[in-house]
């Protein structure tokens, strides 16, 4: 197995401590076994009890010709489960503005951990998994919907774009040692705009 990837970030001081974040993620792997990816989320995803939502999206096949020996998310995808997309190849960008609104307005630290380090975040997510190389190619079995009826089985090519992009809202803030975030985020697949996701995550910010 061969992996080759980039992750590349920039961030743009725009007004004190108002930054704009953006981040550039990619990744391919080939050779007799290979990486698969699944798109979609954040990581740590916390499950709620009250969550009727899967974490992750049965529905959407992977190519069973293809032999994975390891597999791993692609995030940040906000506005899908994971498994919107999956394949052996990756690419993404995330862009979001984060306030540190309390910060922003006091003009200096503070000392509350929790004051200090609360963030607004508005986001936008867009990218795409595929195998092969062409993420339209034939290779990619998250473009096909199969019907079995007993002894029949049907697959019918679903027409979805390799591309999904997210966009939203959230907070951050450290408490009690823990970088906690929460986002509401909106997808879009296919053109369509999808229902609200909530996510409460335990991992730092891109």
């Amino acid at each position: 197995m061969f992996v080759f990837g980039a992750d590349i970030r920039h961030y743009l001081k725009i007004h004190r401590d108002l930054i704009w974040a953006n981040r550039f993620a990619a990744s391919t792997s080939f050779g007799p076994s290979r990486l698969i990816y699944y798109m979609g989320g954040v990581d740590n995803w916390m499950k709620l009890p009250f969550g009727r939502l899967p974490q992750f999206d049965q529905t959407i096949p992977v190519n069973p010709n293809v032999r994975y020996g390891f597999q791993a998310l692609a995030t940040n995808m906000r506005g899908f489960t994971q498994n919107i997309r999956n394949g052996s190849n990756f690419a993404l960008i995330n862009s979001e503005i984060r306030w540190p609104v309390v910060r922003y307005f006091a003009g200096h630290p503070l000392r509350s951990n929790f004051l200090n380090s609360l963030q607004l975040v508005g986001f936008y997510d867009v990218g795409m998994a595929w195998s092969g190389w062409d993420p339209w190619g034939n290779e990619n079995y998250w473009n096909d919907e199969v019907y079995r009826n007993g002894p029949v089985v049907v697959t019918v090519d679903a027409m979805r774009e390799p591309l999904v992009m997210g966009f939203g809202g959230g907070a951050r803030a450290q408490l009690f040692g823990y970088f906690i975030r929460a986002d509401l985020a909106w997808g879009v697949d296919n053109g369509y705009l999808l229902p609200k996701i909530f996510y409460l995550s335990f991992s730092l910010d891109f």
